[in-house]
This record gives structure tokens, sequence and C-alpha cells, in this order.
């Protein structure tokens, strides 16, 4: 939690608005619209990182000194960085993430009468931006920032007075400038002594960034205007897909083609609307839908049904983006609109561009295991203002603007409410952080699972490719041999596997005809007998008994991985520690 979900919660209530849409869910589609139309640069510094939002997040190790060394504690005095140290500055080492995390987390309870006075101020409305404080950028915690507009604040006490500090300061402003932001330094006596001043200034700032000067404004969405992007929050991410299809026209009788390695959520919709699912199988790089593939299923049908396909669904799979490019490529050449299905790809980006932003409409979920939650919510990206206002015309029931009801199409109950908008807005003060976690998480478990002989980590394919790394998954050799695969599947399973709710229907066999390997059972087993949540990987689409008539193109590769993989903890709440906790239960359970 960010702290923020219960302001905005307890304004709901104190205002009234605890029905569906509201104040918070329009502020809310203003956060979502701003996190979804920036660019972020693709080729970071020398030394430095390929950054998740304007490089404020992206966590690998360097060959230098320690950079958190140079941290003091709060309230300390630092010393000037040299030589190595500082090209370890400009990358966030994941061993050093969670110390920089908990030192944001004491010099927020620890904030000096200035930064308290600074914090009152950047929380009025009047300012009309969200602020954050002490946020990690790289190895770096930043006093105030406002994301939206890449502005950092500083508020300096007396010890910046030093000639050495005074150098540190300088290096970080350029530092910072030369990743796209802007800074702004105030003094403590500035900030007590001349408050409306610092405001004016502040102001001022945001004034000409709101004009265009901001660091995002250099980083324009591929083939499109900055903000020419629209969100309308829903009640899930499934509504959102469901609403998708109704929009790009799918009716009774027509196909859509579905990526066939997901969750059930991305197709079910297809159905609800009388249309059939047309299931494409993936590709081993990123685990996603297969062009090749898709190619061949869109001549397929066009050649046994005569007409083309409505539409098509590729899925992030646990964040992962997939080859776009190639995708839209060859939509595009056969005139049909694709509906990214990014529910669990929340800030994964594809050459700098945020997933959801390449297709006609994007799919986001807010699901409670998802990068952000809110409750139980989602979003569509829509291509423009006239496209969102008649989702949200069939997300409300489809209700005409007359004095009483009236209703001349079939509309859904698909709002979202205020409350869990509300939660939504507090949220989005973390997102960064928590994709910052996400994937120094998956770098630290990709630096150990290289070291198992066996264990594969599935990683970003390439430079262009960058995951949120929402679950981090591995693949486990069928040779390698563990503790209790003798027992596997030894037992029907009662209830629900990896936290999963509303399982009421109890298996009648402990085996189906596609399930995961014994290996990959007993992994998951020894896990939780730790007390460690894991996960096999998505069964696909088309070895699901519900879609057995649905035609698949299918080229062994989902079935593959399905039956070697695990999900692992991922998740803001899981430390480092609990990592190597994960990382050693899985080595003493290989024999």
């Amino acid at each position: 939690m960010s702290g923020n979900e219960m302001k905005y919660v307890q304004e709901a209530f104190d205002g009234n608005w605890v029905v569906p849409l509201g104040p918070n869910v329009n502020g809310f589609e203003k956060d979502l619209e701003d996190f979804v139309n920036t660019k972020a640069p693709l080729n970071p510094p020398e030394g430095g990182t390929l950054p998740a939002r304007w490089a404020c997040g992206k966590v690998f190790p360097v060959s230098a000194e320690d950079a958190s060394a140079s941290l003091p504690p709060v309230g300390g005095q630092r010393g000037a960085l040299r030589g190595e140290q500082r090209r370890a500055y400009q990358t966030a080492n994941p061993l050093n993430y969670d110390l920089l995390k908990d030192n944001a987390k004491r010099m927020r309870q620890n904030s000096t009468e200035a930064e308290l006075a600074m914090w009152t101020l950047l929380r009025n409305d009047n300012l009309g931006f969200n602020f954050r404080r002490q946020h990690v950028i790289g190895d770096y915690i930043a006093d105030f920032i406002c994301l939206e507009k890449g502005l950092v604040i500083e508020v300096d006490g007396d010890y910046h007075n030093a000639p050495e500090q005074q150098e540190w300061d300088g290096y970080r402003t350029e530092f910072l400038k030369s990743l796209g932001y802007t800074v702004l330094r105030f003094t403590n006596e500035q900030v007590l002594h001349n408050i409306e001043a610092v405001e004016a200034k502040i102001k001022d700032t945001l004034t000409h960034l709101a004009q265009g000067e901001d660091a995002s404004a250099n980083f324009p969405p591929e083939g499109g205007q900055r903000g020419a992007k629209k969100v309308v929050a829903l009640s899930a991410g499934t509504a959102a897909v469901h609403l998708a299809l109704i929009a790009c026209g799918v009716g009774p009788g027509d196909e859509v083609i579905c990526q066939s390695f997901t969750f059930c959520a991305s197709c079910h919709p297809i159905t609800y609307l009388g249309a059939k699912p047309v299931l494409v199988d993936s590709e081993a790089e990123t685990w996603n839908m297969d062009p090749d593939l898709l190619e061949t299923a869109i001549k397929d049908r066009i050649a046994k049904t005569g007409k083309a396909p409505k539409a098509i669904i590729p899925v992030a799979l646990y964040g992962m983006p997939y080859k776009i490019d190639r995708i839209m490529e060859i939509a595009d050449r056969y005139g049909i609109p694709v509906i990214e299905d990014a529910a669990e790809g929340l800030g994964s980006r594809y050459r700098g561009q945020v997933l959801g932003t390449f297709g006609r409409y994007g799919v986001l979920s807010f699901n409670g295991n998802k990068m952000i939650t809110t409750s139980g919510g989602g979003a569509l990206i829509c291509p423009d203002a006239e496209a969102a206002k008649k989702v949200m015309f069939y997300a409300t029931q489809a209700r005409e603007s007359y004095p009483y009801y009236q209703h001349e199409e079939i509309g859904y109950n698909y709002r979202m409410s205020n409350i869990c908008a509300g939660i939504g807005r507090g949220q989005m003060t973390i997102l960064d952080e928590h994709i910052a976690h996400h994937q120094m998480l998956a770098s630290f478990y990709s630096e150990e699972f290289a070291k198992i002989d066996g264990i594969e980590f599935h990683g970003n394919p390439a430079p262009e490719y960058d995951s949120n790394f929402w679950l981090n998954t591995i693949v486990l050799d069928p040779s390698l041999r563990v503790v209790g695969e003798e027992d596997a599947y030894a037992e029907v399973v009662k209830g629900a596997v990896g936290g999963a709710a509303g399982v009421t229907h109890e298996a009648k066999s402990a085996h189906t005809d596609c399930e995961p390997n014994r290996n990959v059972e007993a992994m998951r087993m020894a896990l939780d007998r730790e007390g460690i949540e894991s996960r096999p990987l998505w069964k696909p689409m088309h070895r699901q008994p519900v879609y057995a008539d649905a035609a698949a193109y299918v080229n062994g590769v989902s079935e593959s991985l399905f039956a070697r993989g695990l999900c692992l903890p991922s998740g803001p709440y899981v430390s480092l520690d609990d990592a190597r906790r994960i990382v050693d239960t899985i080595r003493k359970n290989i024999k």
C-alpha cells in the first residue's frame, strides 16, 4: 500500500461518491492515460540501465564498488563520489535495492520540519499533479518527485553547504537531468520562511512542463501523438476484453484469433458473443503468440470460411512483451484489429512503448495479485475519445440520454466503483516502485538459476523487450531429479493451488491428459511444504476440455512449457531474503 489509498477512499465517502463512476474514476483514468502515453528512451548512458519508465527502476548489478556504501544514515552527510563509484551510481544493484527502500522508509518516518512543510505543500490539490516522497531512482533517493512531469524537488539541509556535499549535489543534478528530469533545489530556510515563493516557483515550473517541456515529451508514442490514447476504468480485465470485442464488431458466428498459452479470461469473452476462438500457439523466445503461426491461421481461416477473423488477441504472458512489430504488420496487412491483452503486462514495454498502446485496444487488469490493485478491476486503453465514449456507453447498461431509462442496445454493468478507483489512485503512486521491485527480483533469480544445472529462468530475450516480470518463471529440464517425485499426483488436490479462490468443484482424478511433469509437481510440493507459494504455468487453451472443438494451430511450444514450467513468488512484499530462501529451497530439493 502507498498510504494514499485511504485518502481517496475517505474522500469518496465524505462526498457520498460511493456509487459507480465519480471523481476517483475520472482521476484514475487520467493517471492511467498519463502513464500509458509515456515513452521511455531505449539507449541508456554507458554504465546506466534501460529504464522502466524514465530511467528510474531497471535494476542490474555492475562491476563496481557498492554504491549504497556512499548512502549516509538518515540526516547524515555523504562524501563526494569519485572514480568507479560514479559509474556504479548510475545503476541500481539488486543487492542494494532493499537497502534503498528501507532508507527511503526511514527518511519518510524521520522527515525534517522543512520536508514536512514541503510535503504539505505538494499534496495541495491546487498544484494539479501527484507527487511522491523519498522515491528511488537508480541508486539515489529523490526527496520529492512528480513522475507525470518528470520533476524532482530537493530540500537541502544545512550540511549541503559543505563543499564535498555541493559536489555530490551537482553530480546528482546533472545525472537526473541527463535522464530527462527537471530538478528544483530549495534550502530549509526557503521552505520554512518563504513558502509562498517556493510554491510560486513550483507552479511556474509545472506550467512550463505542462506546455510540453516535460521529460516524456521527448518520447512520443510511435506512430501517434502523445496523449492520444484514452482509458476507460472497468470492473475487471475480463470486462475489458468483452467490450473491446464488441467495439471491434465481433458477433455470433465470427472467429477471433487468441493466443492459446494464456489464462482463460483472454478467450472466454469471445464465446459470450457467440463467436468462436481460433487458438494460436507460442514461439519459444517470448512464450507469446507465434507470428508465423498467426499468419498461417489467418490464411487457413480465410480459405475455410471465406472471411478473415474479426480480431487478434496476443497476450503478454507473465508480463513479457509479445513480438508486436510482426503481429501488427501481419494484422495490418489483413485488415484485422489487434486487442492487446496486457492484463499481466502493466508497465511492460517494447522499444520503450507501453504494452496495450500498439493495437486498436489494450486490456489492463487490477486484480488483487497484479502490478497494482483496485481490489478487483480493469481498464481498456482506447484509440481516441470517441472510442472511449462508446465503450463507456456499453459499460453503463447502454443507457440513452433521456430523463428516464431508455435502452436501445444491450449493455453491461461493467463500471468501476468510485471506491475501487480511489484505491487505484493511491496505487498509481507506487506503480514504478512495484515495477522496479519485480525487475530486481528477476535480475536476482536470473543470476542464481544460471548457477543451477537443469533450471532455466525466463528473461528478456533481447534489449528491446522490457518485461515487468509480473511473475518470475523457470523451466525444469525433464531429466532433473527432484525429491518426492514418487509422491507427485499421489492424491487428488482439495481446493485450489497457489492461493486461487472460488474453486468449488472437486476433481475426480489426480491426473488429466495434459499436466506438468512429475519433477515440476514435486518441486511445487516441496516449496509448499516450506510455506512458499508457486504455481504451474497456464495450461494452454487448446488442451482445455472446454475448447476441445476449437480450431487450433499448434507447434508444441506451449505444451512443452506447461509440462516444464513453474511460477515463483514475485510480488512487492517478496524481499531478497525471501528470494534467497526460495532459491535455496529449490536447490536443496534437487537430487
